[in-house]
């Protein structure tokens, strides 16, 4: 990597850590500089604009998000062995401190028309066609019933995600968790297979 890449990649590490706390709107050239002791012209030269920061950070978070989320559950066997280690990845995710960038910017830009409103409804379409086709081997494999309909358990198992991060991060409450598993073993036994109905369920 380039002194500049590198550069370029340890302000982002930064200024992402910055965004879950403050917001992407809250975050500018002037105070990533002051935060990384680095003159607004050092960080200027990297990103031209706010706008163009902010980008980078959805960006970086979302490289960060496949890094740790997506691929190490698509390492895993198909069908609901993988969905559950994407749910359980994703709710690591979730927990950090600070909690998901995406989820933020969502808040903030959600009504706002422009690139990062792109950006963010693009990256949400990509997670649930990443769930529809993981459910889908869920039925390939004989493990979920032939007739699942896919974007139905894709919005509920994003639905028990975004459940589970008000839940925790939110109402701060302690079995927020343990509910979440629970939903999604009621949602996998009512379509699974039903040579395969008791033994999916989490084991702990």
């Amino acid at each position: 990597m380039r002194k500049g890449d590198h550069t370029r990649q340890a302000i982002l590490e930064v200024a992402v850590r910055m965004a879950r706390y403050s917001g992407l709107s809250g975050l500018t050239i002037g105070s990533l500089a002051a935060a990384i002791d680095m003159s607004k012209s050092g960080v200027y030269a990297h990103f031209k604009s706010k706008e163009a920061l902010q980008m980078a950070c959805m960006e970086y978070n979302g490289e960060q998000f496949i890094a740790e989320v997506i691929r190490p559950a698509l390492s895993k066997p198909r069908g609901v062995a993988r969905l559950r280690a994407l749910l359980e990845l994703w709710m690591r995710w979730y927990a950090q401190p600070g909690g998901c960038l995406h989820l933020a910017a969502i808040s903030e830009f959600d009504d706002l028309p422009g690139p990062l409103n792109a950006k963010m409804v693009a990256d949400q379409k990509d997670m649930l066609d990443t769930l529809k086709q993981i459910v889908a081997t869920g039925v390939s494999e004989g493990e979920l019933r032939g007739d699942v309909d896919t974007v139905q358990i894709a919005q509920e198992v994003f639905g028990i995600m975004l459940s589970y991060n008000w839940m925790h991060r939110i109402l701060a409450e302690p079995d927020a968790d343990k509910r979440a598993w629970v939903a999604f073993d009621r949602l996998v036994e009512s379509q699974a297979a039903r040579e395969d109905s008791q033994r999916f369920q989490r084991t702990s």
